[in-house]
């Protein structure tokens, strides 16, 4: 009887529960896991690959630095047979690479090669996309670049949040791993080569990217609101000194009500006329980090309606 094909796992975030859950159900031999602490300043919303270690048993590292000569050491030992790398946070370098006998690959939350990087999810919803999806690669020193395996896409509809996509993309994820591994455990597996001229790249976003550029039409400022809807950090505006966060909205292309841009209460709900004459149902509102509706916006602002600012003075909008 062959012995069970033994693999290090490099994962975090939802992606990176499934995928390892994923591979201990074909009765892979997961010898290490590499995942990351959990940064307190930020919001943990996903599942815990560590906690899925602890309950199954295997081994974890926490490093800084995947890359470290100790941590290569330890990798070395476990003499894999591949490596996988499911949402890990950290770049492997070529030391790391050339270790598993079968080769590394990831997977990453986009059709590749269109938005290689970063955040590939919030990019395609920030942009309008219609789809993206999931891909299975071989991993290479350059980011996303790898010979790829299988991909799975899934749909963005026009209300969708970034946080509703990436919940797709994390079933997308188990689908492609069971459609994909059995057919690599037994060599029989096809890969093709990724054309990045025909695709794109992007970096990470900060917090402060979320900030509205009102001249913008409605469909290109509620796409930046769902793409950093929370559990993310939420899109905001700037009017009369305060801080005003618009942290859900639903697009149907409806006629704007006056003068733009601007937010203003109708019939109860908070909406906001945009430059292109459509306006935008705005679902969550908060001013200066506190929910909001229409009596506290009134009682901020002395009006159900208040005029913003097209362009922030000095702000790059390209």
């Amino acid at each position: 009887m062959s012995r069970r094909q033994r693999a290090v796992v490099c994962a975090y975030h939802n992606v990176g529960v499934r995928g390892l859950a994923a591979l201990l159900s074909l009765g892979i031999d997961v010898a290490l896991v590499l995942t990351h602490e959990d940064d307190a300043g930020e919001q943990i919303w996903f599942g815990s690959v560590r906690a899925l270690c602890e309950a199954q048993g295997i081994p974890f590292l926490t490093p800084a630095d995947p890359n470290a000569p100790e941590v290569v050491a330890r990798v070395r030992a476990c003499a894999p047979d591949w490596i996988f790398s499911f949402y890990y946070r950290r770049m492997l370098k070529g030391e790391l690479l050339a270790i598993p006998r079968r080769g590394a690959y990831n997977l990453h939350g986009s059709l590749l090669p269109r938005y290689r990087g970063r955040v590939p999810v919030n990019w395609a919803v920030l942009h309008g996309e219609r789809e993206t999806g999931v891909s299975l690669h071989r991993m290479e020193l350059k980011p996303d670049a790898g010979a790829l395996v299988d991909q799975q896409a899934v749909a963005i509809l026009p209300n969708d949040t970034a946080h509703d996509v990436f919940q797709k993309v994390t079933c997308a994820a188990e689908v492609v791993l069971l459609r994909a591994v059995p057919a690599m455990l037994a060599g029989t597996h096809a890969e093709t080569p990724l054309d990045l001229a025909a695709g794109s790249y992007f970096g990470g976003r900060r917090p402060e990217d979320g900030r509205v550029d009102w001249s913008q039409g409605a469909w290109g400022v509620h796409n930046l609101i769902r793409a950093v809807a929370p559990p993310y950090p939420g899109a905001y505006t700037i009017a009369d000194c305060a801080r005003i966060e618009l942290l859900g909205s639903w697009y149907k292309g409806d006629r704007a009500r006056g003068a733009a841009p601007r937010l203003y209460w109708d019939d109860g709900r908070c909406h906001a006329d945009c430059t292109d004459g459509e306006r935008l149902l705005i679902t969550r509102i908060a001013v200066d980090g506190r929910d909001t509706d229409r009596q506290g916006f009134v009682a901020r602002f002395g009006a159900d309606s208040l005029p913003l600012e097209l362009t922030p003075s000095g702000r790059d909008t390209t």
